[in-house]
């Protein structure tokens, strides 16, 4: 029999055979740069297996960007098998441009994981930060180093959009999936969140 063992794991997993109790995938959407983080939790241990990026600003024009987000979140539920995805939801900023962009590319994601009949669950930046750091004002270096503390990462990424996603992933872990918005399928995430319609 094959084994694998995942990094920062103190147990070998049978490849094939699953004994997780939960993976949550945490996603930081984004048009240039989307951060992903999975997460295992067994009881409370939780455990690092996978976080980074996905670069999009090489791609030209947003719909092959939209596309590639896609294609690499899907690609990330099929080779980890998330039991539920966690999402950072957009802040309101001035730009309507890039809030729009930026929303498209939330749904995209949203589409990827819900085509999976994977739950989808969206938190607020600032609850995420509150949930890892105990400060809803903390800066991304802040959430970062709390992480690295948390999973025994050596050395700070060099883009803060993956740990940023994990952030999402370790919140989720920590409200125990009891958001509101937690939606099954389109369907039920339009009708947990009519204001979306808009």
């Amino acid at each position: 029999m094959q084994f694998q063992k995942f990094p920062d794991a103190t147990y070998l997993v049978p490849v094939g055979k699953s004994v997780k109790e939960k993976v949550i995938l945490g996603l930081d959407p984004g048009t240039n740069i989307m951060g992903y983080g999975l997460i295992e939790v067994r009881g409370t241990k939780l455990t690092l297996l996978q976080y980074g990026v996905i670069h999009l600003s090489k791609y030209e024009g947003h719909e092959l960007k939209l596309k590639k987000i896609f294609d690499r979140v899907l690609s990330l539920i099929d080779e980890y098998a998330p039991d539920e995805v966690a999402l950072e939801a957009p802040f309101f900023g001035k730009n309507v441009q890039s809030m729009l962009k930026l929303g498209r590319a939330q749904g995209v994601a949203m589409s990827a994981a819900l085509s999976r009949d994977i739950p989808i669950v969206e938190y607020a930046p600032k609850k995420v930060k509150q949930s890892v750091t105990g400060n809803g004002n903390a800066s991304k270096e802040q959430v970062a180093r709390m992480l690295m503390t948390l999973f025994t990462i050596k050395e700070l990424p060099k883009l803060l959009d993956a740990t940023d996603a994990l952030a999402v992933a370790v919140c989720h872990h920590f409200q125990k999936g009891n958001a509101a918005s937690k939606s099954k399928s389109w369907e039920s995430f339009l009708k947990d969140n009519p204001e979306r319609l808009r």
